[in-house]
């Protein structure tokens, strides 16, 4: 169990995402420590420099620096998003099978640390990579979380607010799944305040139709390649994710966000990591939330899971 008194947040990964996550803790003084690491230790040096000489700026106190692995003993949470980048005509499963030999190279040294915190993983495939972190730490599941679809759930309620006319966070709704072309939002749960959206749309005179609300979940969907496409990367989006989950963790706040989590027989599902609504507090996943979902949705949600399931196994994890 983590101690309330301590924040400390040891980020392996100093790419544009891992960046991102530690210039959001910075702006938004989530935690007292924070250290980098990187296979490129200059590399880490440097942010670590560059993110100081911005303290002054900043409502923040805190002890920034590049370290080690060692680092990570008394760490609350450690958050990877170190990775490889897919090739030209690579496979995902090439991609996990890369990734997979880069987690082991990251995970055995920090459970030889005595790490007993909380992992983040933003590392993608994530639920895959938040899965494959899980087996090769042996740490409790409610302690591992992917940042799963809780990004595409801000976009979908950034849309959907727009549509509607009404401040995001008054929007009430979720994608699930994977993080990735299976996703899909069950819009039986979707709410505005405490009406149902699609009581909403029906009670419109066509001002508001489903027809648009799918292209809202296409949109949310293709997001990651329209940035992708316009700017190579995405990654202020992932980093404030990240952050929101961090938040959570540290205030022991019993916030529902759609983390990428294994689940336990939620939704007929069992062993598998996606994207669900989760209470997330001091301890990681407190529990996983069951909506209650249609025939239709409970089947796509299958669907997703059975994808990842798939490339969990083939990757031929012991």
């Amino acid at each position: 169990m983590l101690t309330n008194d301590s924040r400390k947040v040891v980020l392996v990964g100093t790419g544009m995402v891992g960046m991102s996550y530690a210039y959001a803790l910075l702006n938004q003084n989530v935690c007292d420590e924070l250290v980098l690491i990187d296979l490129d230790k200059q590399r880490a040096e440097g942010e670590a420099m560059d993110l100081n000489h911005g303290l002054a700026f900043s409502g923040a106190n805190m002890k920034i620096y590049a370290g080690e692995y060692k680092d990570c003993a008394d760490a609350d949470i450690v958050a990877i998003c170190a990775g490889v980048a897919q090739k030209p005509g690579e496979s995902r499963l090439e991609l996990l099978g890369r990734n997979t030999a880069v987690f082991r190279s990251i995970i055995e040294p920090i459970g030889e640390s005595g790490f007993n915190g909380i992992f983040l993983i933003a590392t993608n495939p994530v639920d895959v990579m938040a899965r494959i972190a899980c087996t090769l730490s042996g740490f409790n599941p409610r302690r591992v979380l992917g940042t799963g679809t809780a990004l595409d759930t801000a976009r979908l309620r950034y849309l959907l607010g727009e549509y509607f006319g009404v401040d995001p966070r008054n929007i009430h709704a979720y994608v699930m799944g994977e993080h990735g072309d299976s996703e899909f939002v069950p819009w039986s749960q979707a709410m505005l305040a405490t009406k149902p959206i699609l009581t909403i749309c029906e009670e419109s005179d066509h001002r508001f139709c489903l027809g648009d609300l799918e292209k809202i979940s296409e949109e949310v969907r293709g997001a990651a390649q329209k940035i992708i496409e316009a700017k190579r990367a995405t990654y202020y989006g992932i980093g404030m994710a990240m952050t929101r989950i961090t938040r959570a963790v540290f205030g022991d706040e019993s916030s529902v966000l759609t983390v990428s989590s294994m689940l336990r027989g939620e939704y007929g599902q069992t062993g598998v990591f996606a994207g669900a609504p989760c209470i997330v507090g001091r301890n990681g996943v407190q529990r996983v939330l069951s909506l209650s979902l249609t025939d239709e949705e409970l089947k796509r949600f299958a669907r997703s899971c059975a994808t990842l399931q798939e490339c969990y196994e083939e990757l031929h994890l012991s």
